[in-house]
């Protein structure tokens, strides 16, 4: 395998790092050996997951600098089979620091090269920007996943986001494609997100799978305990969503 995948959307709050986290963690469960990575400067992957990150020494931001190699910082998660790239606010120093840098777009790439084809999965939680860090992340993968917030702007954002992936696609990156939008934060019970979903259904091509994540208050307190969802409440209704949102990606994968 060594397929790697990016979470990423340009607009924030939509449940991104919680939909990396949780696919990361579920793939794991699965018995698939999966590495995930915080390429965004909040380090929100990297508490949700349990490490503190004021005690780390060096982290991705070292590694993206050339100033040790990804193995030096990857860390073992609750999750058996699921291993961490960290992060923390010092990354948001790397957009400035990079700018200078030979081929920068490709830094990230470069950096998984050879140890991507060690895991089954790598997925790269993006920042909710477009910035070096995101261009990084969209070059060096295979596919992109894209949360998607069930609001009235939703299919906007997703609108600029299919114009970067395709500009990218032409530059940077000819096999990056978008493989699943993940619906986030879904009640049924409103017309807005029945409307959300339907738009983007018309949108987007239907070889690309649509999954839903429901509004689950279990979901937004796991990581304030540094845990996925399948570990906090795996009867909930957002481990049952991931659980089935892992089976599709591996799934895709085999096809």
């Amino acid at each position: 395998m060594g397929r790697t995948i990016a979470v990423a959307n340009q607009k924030g709050g939509v449940g991104k790092t919680t939909t990396a986290v949780n696919l990361s963690a579920c793939l794991a469960q699965m018995g698939r050996k999966t590495l995930i990575v915080d390429m965004d400067p909040q380090g929100n992957t990297t508490s949700g997951l349990g490490v503190d990150k004021g005690k780390l020494v060096k982290t991705v931001y070292n590694v993206l600098l050339g100033e040790c190699f990804i193995t030096d910082v990857l860390k073992d998660t609750p999750i058996p089979g699921l291993t961490l790239a960290p992060a923390d606010m010092a990354l948001a120093g790397a957009e400035i620091e990079l700018v200078v840098a030979g081929s920068r777009e490709h830094i990230l790439g470069k950096i998984l090269r050879d140890i991507k084809y060690t895991y089954d999965y790598v997925i790269i939680d993006c920042p909710p920007s477009l910035n070096i860090l995101t261009v990084n992340a969209l070059t060096a993968t295979d596919t992109v996943l894209v949360p998607l917030q069930c609001e009235f702007y939703a299919l906007e954002g997703l609108t600029q986001l299919f114009h970067t992936v395709d500009l990218i696609k032409k530059r940077l990156n000819s096999r990056l494609k978008v493989e699943g939008i993940v619906f986030t934060m879904y009640d049924g019970r409103t017309n807005l997100s029945l409307q959300v979903v339907d738009e983007v259904k018309r949108f987007v091509p239907p070889e690309i799978y649509k999954h839903i994540i429901p509004r689950n208050v279990r979901l937004s307190e796991a990581p304030s305990h540094g845990l996925p969802i399948t570990l906090y409440d795996r009867s909930s209704r957002g481990a049952d969503a991931y659980i089935q949102l892992a089976e599709i990606v591996d799934e895709n994968d085999s096809l």
